[in-house]
């Protein structure tokens, strides 16, 4: 609990952040949902066959799995807001439309009857008399369908629309409690709120107009409070983006303060766990993005399209990547920074001075019955495991896990090595000897911004300004930084102008 609540202090703007963001996109896709579904309910319910057609189309939207609605949706409309717009209203349409037409439908046929006698135009019948006792259903299945859009908006965070994903999915990534409780704590409560706010307006027709009389003037003005940024003087948005993880974090808020000092008239939009690099590379291209932070190795082993062998020199498999990225995808790549955050093989203190163990090789003269504990990705690549294999003839007895869990499974004795990274917080969390790669086996990867070249010649004063993280941040920084965001929770964006404050860069 005490974690809980420091966490929750450190990172309170960030958090209100990701409820607003998700209120509003749930919100939004309710509101477009009811005016899809409920006017078509309306519309069809004195038409059996065709609403039976289209309750079923309906249905069938709800059998589509998220994931690949969502990848489906990203070929057509990009990444963002939109895709997952399209996504929860489709969700939602299922429940408001089946209860409208249901409800209609079933009205007591006397009272129908009545209504006709009475000379009841087909208008008022629908307003005076069959809206009105359909209400509460169709309120009942806008409960559903919110209930339902809260939980799927979870998943908007996997394609950079934010929302309180964002802390589910890097709780499932750090293996943090902490944030996995935030995500889905407070999208229980946003629930809980929403349906008790529904419940209210179902219950009366005084309940239900007093609702939308505060909902119309909280928007209205929410609409007069933006209105001094209407007529305020125009400041042009950068974006800047980070893959999952503290270490892009805090990267991203660097570029975020030089820029923003150095250019007075640049806002910077920072969107932080944003995805992993595949999704950032096309964010980047689609101009979705502007900047983002990648790794030399990176570029060389996954996203230039010629096949090259990737140098040990760090300087060299940067000039290839850089020149690779121009003449590929009229990219401009930055200068990098100084450390490295490659690939490495970690045991505990004790068992490095039992076996007195420093280097890789010291670990293939070892009994191959070692267990170790490996990332998947990490256990089937060449530039992993398969090729570490043969150059120093390993034959570790190998278990694949979740990343977050491979630093639990040899603090506890469960595995005796484990893979990594070189600025992993968890190495002095858990106090392990990260071994040194003696054969220089693991590519160089070292950080850099990433942009369009058009972005770049348009802005000059962005390139200077991080131009100015050249060749600093060593392993240690970083590794130190690192952990006080992912052990210690505190904010990136503090943790990054400290240092910058104090190395004179800000």
């Amino acid at each position: 609990m005490k974690e809980l609540i420091n966490t929750a202090a450190s990172h309170q703007g960030q958090i209100l952040a990701a409820l607003g963001e998700h209120l509003l996109l749930s919100v939004e896709a309710l509101l477009i949902a009811c005016l899809l579904a409920i006017p078509l309910g309306m519309l069809l319910a004195h038409s059996k066959r065709a609403g039976e057609v289209v309750f079923q189309i309906t249905s069938i939207i709800q059998t589509i799995p998220s994931l690949a609605l969502l990848g489906l949706l990203i070929p057509l409309v990009g990444i963002g807001t939109t895709p997952a717009l399209i996504a929860l209203t489709a969700y939602g349409v299922m429940p408001i439309y089946q209860n409208t037409y249901s409800s209609l439908r079933n009205i007591d046929p006397n009272l129908e009857e009545a209504a006709d006698a009475f000379g009841l135009s087909r208008w008022r019948k629908l307003t005076r008399l069959e809206f009105p006792m359909a209400l509460p259903m169709i309120l009942s299945g806008v409960s559903i369908s919110l209930v339902m859009i809260i939980g799927t908006a979870t998943l908007a965070a996997m394609i950079g629309a934010g929302g309180l994903g964002t802390y589910f999915m890097l709780g499932i990534q750090q293996n943090n409690n902490t944030y996995l409780l935030i995500g889905a704590g407070l999208s229980a409560i946003l629930t809980l709120a929403m349906s008790a706010l529904l419940k209210f307006m179902s219950s009366s027709k005084k309940h239900f107009q007093l609702t939308a009389t505060v909902l119309a003037i909280l928007a209205l003005g929410l609409g007069v409070s933006q209105m001094p940024k209407l007529f305020s003087p125009k400041q042009e948005e950068v974006v800047i983006a980070g893959k999952m993880g503290s270490e892009p974090d805090i990267l991203i808020n660097m570029y975020k303060d030089l820029i923003e000092k150095d250019n007075p008239n640049v806002k910077v939009a920072v969107k932080n766990n944003f995805g992993g690099t595949s999704f950032l590379f096309s964010a980047l291209k689609s101009s979705k993005i502007d900047i983002y932070p990648e790794f030399t190795g990176t570029v060389l082993q996954g996203l230039v399209k010629e096949k090259v062998a990737t140098p040990h020199d760090p300087a060299k498999t940067y000039q290839l990547a850089k020149k690779l990225l121009a003449k590929e995808y009229q990219l401009s790549y930055l200068k990098p920074m100084k450390y490295q955050n490659g690939y490495d093989l970690a045991v505990t203190k004790t068992f490095s001075k039992k076996h007195d163990l420093k280097t890789l090789s010291d670990l293939a003269k070892l009994d191959s019955s070692l267990t170790a504990a490996f990332d998947p990705d990490f256990t089937n690549q060449q530039d992993g495991y398969l090729g570490l294999k043969k150059a120093y003839g390993l034959n570790l007895q190998v278990k694949t896990m979740e990343s977050a869990l491979r630093y639990k499974a040899i603090a506890s004795g469960k595995a005796a090595v484990v893979d990594g990274y070189t600025t992993d917080p968890e190495i002095r969390q858990y106090g392990l000897v990260a071994l040194k790669d003696d054969k220089k086996f693991f590519p160089p990867y070292q950080g850099a911004p990433l942009m369009k070249t058009s972005f770049a010649k348009k802005h000059p004063g962005i390139v200077k300004s991080l131009n100015k993280l050249a060749g600093k941040i060593s392993e240690k920084d970083m590794q130190q930084m690192n952990y006080q965001v992912s052990v210690k929770h505190a904010s990136a964006s503090k943790v990054a102008r400290r240092y910058l404050q104090k190395h004179g860069l800000l």
